[in-house]
């Protein structure tokens, strides 16, 4: 049962812990694509859904990183498609993420050191995520 999730990747170019929310966007090296391809019928063999998200060749990122600069702050107000034989199969945007950017490097700097090159991968924007349980029941 492979799904898909298409989301936006996160690259961090400057390091920090303990990053307030107000200078988390600073940290931000730039943008790229990921899709997070899960194996359902694998995911709901546990509790924890590593399973499910790591088969060989799931987990697409790229081709190409975007700099933060090209973009909104946050990467707000774009536009997440997805496609799969050139057929539309998810369509949400930035702004329909369960937490914005500058709160993901903020609280993820929490409880780890962020290292240029490190990527944070979004999740899916809230809209697509509620098409894709349906899809997936």
């Amino acid at each position: 049962m492979l799904d898909y999730e298409g989301e936006i990747a996160v690259v961090i170019g400057k390091a920090g812990r303990n990053i307030a929310r107000a200078a988390a966007l600073d940290h931000v090296f730039g943008y790229s694509l990921f899709n997070d391809a899960s194996l359902r019928d694998y995911q709901t063999r546990t509790p924890q859904w590593t399973i499910g998200k790591n088969f060989d060749g799931t987990g697409a990122f790229g081709p190409y990183i975007v700099t933060a600069d090209e973009l909104p702050a946050g990467a707000k107000g774009l536009r997440l498609q997805t496609l799969l034989n050139g057929e539309v199969v998810q369509n949400g945007n930035t702004d329909d993420l369960i937490f914005d950017v500058a709160t993901l490097v903020s609280l993820l700097s929490e409880v780890m050191t962020l290292s240029p090159g490190d990527m944070i991968v979004t999740g899916t924007p809230a809209a697509s995520a509620s098409r894709a349980s349906r899809r997936c029941g």
